[in-house]
């Protein structure tokens, strides 16, 4: 392993810390994530049915994409 890859891990160790203090300090505010406009929802007769988040996952990918960016900025 480099010195490089180190960084990486603890930067990603980071994320997945402070993700998780807002998820659970805040998640009572976070009801909205999940359930945007234009996810996609069928109901089932007997309580089924899917359920696909595709615009919260686009949003998702979006923030991702500009963190990566941002570090990669500053760290690379």
């Amino acid at each position: 392993m480099t010195p490089a890859a180190g960084k990486y891990i603890i930067l990603i160790g980071a994320v997945i810390v402070l993700v998780g203090i807002l998820i659970y300090f805040f998640g009572d505010k976070l009801h909205w994530l999940g359930r945007l406009p234009g996810d996609i929802r069928i109901d089932g007769k007997d309580g089924g049915g899917f359920y696909f988040p595709i615009v919260t996952c686009i949003v998702v990918s979006i923030v991702l994409n500009l963190l990566i960016v941002l570090i990669r900025r500053f760290f690379g």
